[in-house]
């Protein structure tokens, strides 16, 4: 059913007349309904003041009422036409920033609207906030990945191999409660630990391997995603323990700072500081987070370059990681909620030097 408060937030942000939302999981956010449409379109249009209508193939044609009115269409029919029937010529017209060129192109060359924006923000900074409803699924889905991490350890064994620690993944997110991945698993063993993005491969355990686990599930719809770095059957050496606990500090210090009203960029600069000043500021190669909701990575960095300030209701990654392929691959990867007058961390995994034998 549509959520008139989203949508009035959206409208407020909006530096445009209306609204063309084609993006399926922000109208399933607004108006409760997913639909995934192919390569067909599919569009919500919302304005000030008039019913929102919801363009949609006549080959996913529903019965239930949204507080929508539904256009339905074929294929062979002119979207263009549809549209501008719906909207006034004399407006500003925002659209999303996955609507296809196949469908904005014409949209433009005929004139539909005096003026096209992408409207994007509108959508993304309401989606930043999180509500009572989707913090308690996002709670739930983290608890679950803390629980999943605690089963996938004792799938680490002699002989395994990155490939078959990772299929097992999804049956335990099931047995967990999970309806399935948030993203494809990260299962790295050594070396590969360096690589921050690795897909599981045949590269089989060894004695003394790092062993990384990027991991996050799905409950209700709402994401997960945590990661952490473990020992097989040796000590780390001291310069290996030196690099886990320079990513142990600049997550725990990143995260002490999260409050509302601080800037994005100065909590990645917290952790940035801390491995660049232990030496290893080249192999920390990537952004210290990303927002998270429905989609795993939503817009809203925690990065050098993103300067927003915290609201609470945002949920992000806390993700420091150092990356140095003849030493050490590590990352330790929390979520995290802006609360009214602080922060709650929503992963509960230990952040300690953990041998798995």
């Amino acid at each position: 059913m549509l959520n008139q408060e989203r949508m009035n937030r959206v409208l407020e942000k909006l530096d445009a007349d209306a609204m063309l939302v084609s993006d399926p999981l922000a109208i399933k956010y607004l108006c409760g309904k997913m639909i995934w449409p192919g390569e067909r379109f599919l569009g919500l249009l919302i304005q000030n003041g008039k019913e929102p209508v919801l363009f949609v193939n006549s080959l996913f044609r529903f019965e239930e009422e949204l507080g929508v009115r539904k256009v339905y269409f074929q294929d062979t029919d002119n979207v263009t036409e549809l549209v501008k029937k719906e909207i006034r010529k004399d407006i500003v017209l925002g659209v999303d920033k996955i609507l296809p060129a196949r469908f904005l192109l014409p949209m433009i060359e005929q004139g539909i609207a005096k003026g096209f924006i992408n409207g994007s923000l509108a959508v993304d900074h309401t989606r930043a906030i999180k509500d009572a409803a989707e913090i308690a699924l996002m709670k739930e889905a983290s608890l679950i990945n803390d629980r999943a991490m605690a089963e996938f350890k004792k799938l680490i064994h002699a002989g395994v191999t990155e490939k078959e620690v990772a299929a097992e993944t999804l049956g335990i997110y099931k047995k967990l409660g999970a309806e399935g991945y948030s993203f494809p698993p990260i299962v790295a063993f050594g070396k590969n630990a360096a690589d921050p993005h690795h897909m599981p491969d045949a590269t089989v355990l060894q004695e003394g391997d790092a062993v990384l686990f990027d991991v996050g599930c799905k409950y209700h719809g709402y994401c997960s995603d945590m990661t952490r770095t473990f020992f097989y059957k040796k000590e780390p050496t001291a310069e290996q323990k030196n690099i886990y606990n320079l990513v142990r500090r600049a997550n725990e210090e990143a995260e002490a700072i999260i409050k509302p009203g601080v800037r994005l960029c100065d909590i990645d600069k917290t952790a940035r500081d801390i491995i660049t000043e232990g030496g290893y500021g080249p192999d920390f190669t990537h952004r210290l987070g990303h927002f998270i909701g429905t989609e795993c990575h939503e817009y809203g960095d925690v990065s050098q370059a993103f300067t927003d300030l915290t609201q609470p209701g945002n949920i992000f990654s806390i993700e420091p990681g150092i990356y140095h392929p003849s030493i050490l691959g590590c990352r330790i990867e929390d979520l995290v909620l802006v609360t009214e007058d602080g922060h709650e961390v929503l992963n509960h995994y230990p952040h300690d030097i953990e041998i798995i034998e």
